[in-house]
């Protein structure tokens, strides 16, 4: 309104700023500025379309309007031109208008040249810089522009603009399909109408369903989502990776898939947080109904949880050549709390235990403390009758030189997982290691499921390589998984200070091995 308002009353600035994100409509304005500043026939300050004028600006036949890429021609000369130019008026129409895009890739000499232009320009010439970075740009540039930020357009508006140009070309849509390619294009037009291109393409004749339009983009219905969820936040690992298996033998792209399940579960996280947000979730009645039962179940750290985590992945899987391998650990941990140390995972654990407590006592259960059984006796026993109680912890007597290398590798072992690094690194992540005879030791995983990931040949090989070149030792490694009521680490002691307690020389049997 305030462009409009300025031609009709014939108040032109000299150099404009349009900013914004991508595909937001930046130098399509820029070029209706062009038309209608130098229309012969302005309707309210909007050009008409038909005059000479305008149909030459249209089919880029004028020499009054110029579009520079300054992200190709960003150097002192190419400036320079354009101040040699700026001399001489139009011989057709009012202005002279330079469009320069991207205007934030310029050099700075090439700034400092067209500074010199926008301090003394002629009264013919007009300067629309367009560009995604304003902070880029020099503050004495800004300084003699009038700025207009453009901002992201809402899901509804490209919505119905997809609508109108689909109903005026005759082709058919669902208006699921619509809604979807809106939500892609993440407020840029652009991108919405490059994506209703694609998706057209494949898909020439007929109608185009909600289900074809995300085969074409290779993207996953919200209802997968809502199952992958329930999945992960109940620890059913085995069952989110098959959510995942069928996806990637679908052809879904793994990127987009971690995408859309960030969006997904941004909306649980609105909905959970915020009183009345409706509004501010995209997705059907009956859907909304669905993710409002989820948000009111789900826990604020958990949710934030597996955002931070997949945020992580997401920018990592850009460069990523093994993206499902990194997506399937991604997963695990999500449903795995007990590999991550922060905070929020932390109570989520603690809400997980305060959740098996109340079923406990909802069953008529007791917890009772160890070693002490439900009726308050001690529970060593011998026999059958400790024939179902966890075992004490074990005492293992290693040679003095097993035992130093261990307490070395284990003191160091966050580190040395991080310093791994990449997948084997993140597959290590949340374990421990631990002896396993004549040299060598033990990495314990979690469970089954991560130790498929962790016990790769690759991720072992990675770690004996690492150990190698920084501890200068040989040490092989084993993988296992943790076993359900397993007891923590066992009590390790130097065989010299066995054999100092007995007072009695230790013999090994042939074969031996003081696997723990």
């Amino acid at each position: 309104m305030t462009l409009k308002n300025q031609i009709m009353s014939g108040r032109i600035g000299h150099a404009y700023l349009f900013c914004g994100t991508r595909g937001t409509g930046k130098t399509s304005a820029a070029k209706i500025l062009a038309r209608a500043v130098n229309c012969e026939h302005p309707v309210n300050g909007n050009p008409c379309g038909e005059c000479a004028m305008c149909r030459a600006i249209l089919e880029e036949r004028s020499m009054n309007v110029q579009e520079i890429d300054a992200a190709s021609n960003n150097g002192v000369d190419n400036i320079r031109d354009i101040r040699d130019q700026v001399q001489y008026p139009p011989t057709e129409g009012r202005y002279r208008v330079y469009i320069i895009d991207e205007v934030h890739m310029l050099s700075a000499g090439a700034f400092n040249a067209l500074l010199k232009t926008l301090e003394e320009p002629p009264s013919y010439v007009i300067f629309i810089l367009a560009t995604t970075e304003a902070n880029r740009v020099p503050v004495t540039v800004l300084s003699r522009c009038q700025r207009y930020d453009f901002h992201r357009i809402p899901v509804g508006t490209i919505t119905e603009h997809l609508r109108e140009l689909t109903a005026a070309e005759g082709f058919q849509i669902e208006e699921r399909a619509l809604d979807y390619i809106a939500r892609q294009a993440d407020g840029a037009m652009r991108d919405a109408l490059s994506l209703l291109d694609e998706c057209t393409a494949f898909h020439p004749d007929g109608e185009l369903t909600y289900d074809e339009v995300l085969e074409i983009l290779g993207a996953v219905d919200v209802e997968r989502f809502a199952a992958l969820y329930h999945a992960v936040s109940g620890g059913k690992t085995g069952e989110a990776l098959e959510i995942l298996e069928k996806a990637f033998n679908e052809g879904r792209e793994m990127g987009q898939f971690v995408s859309d399940f960030l969006w997904y579960l941004r909306n649980l996280l609105v909905l959970r947080t915020a009183g009345d947000a409706d509004a501010l979730v995209d997705c059907s009645g009956e859907r909304l109904s669905q993710m409002k039962q989820d948000a009111s179940s789900a826990s604020g750290p958990q949710l934030m949880r597996y955002i931070r985590l997949l945020s992580e992945l997401s920018n990592r899987l850009r460069y990523a050549s093994q993206k499902r391998v990194m997506t399937e650990l991604a997963l695990i941990r999500l449903a795995s709390p007990e590999m991550d140390d922060t905070s929020d995972a932390l109570l989520e654990r603690i809400a997980a235990l305060e959740r098996e407590v109340k079923t406990l006592r909802a069953e008529g259960i007791r917890a009772v403390p160890a070693g002490e059984d439900a009726g308050g006796e001690s529970a060593e026993r011998t026999g059958s009758e400790a024939g179902n109680r966890q075992p004490g912890r074990k005492k293992i007597a290693l040679p003095k030189a097993q035992y130093e290398d261990y307490m070395a590798i284990r003191s160091d072992w966050g580190r040395i997982t991080s310093a791994i690094g990449g997948v084997y690194g993140a597959a290590l992540s949340g374990t421990t290691v631990e002896p396993a005879g004549d040299g060598a030791m033990c990495v314990v995983f979690p469970n089954a499921e991560i130790q498929r990931f962790g016990g790769l040949d690759g991720a072992v090989k990675a770690l004996e390589e690492y150990v190698r070149k920084t501890y200068q030792k040989e040490i092989r490694f084993r993988t296992r998984a943790k076993q359900s009521g397993e007891m923590p680490d066992s009590v390790l002691v130097t065989e010299q200070e066995v054999e100092s307690a007995v007072h009695f020389p230790i013999e090994r049997e042939s074969g031996e091995n003081e696997q723990p």
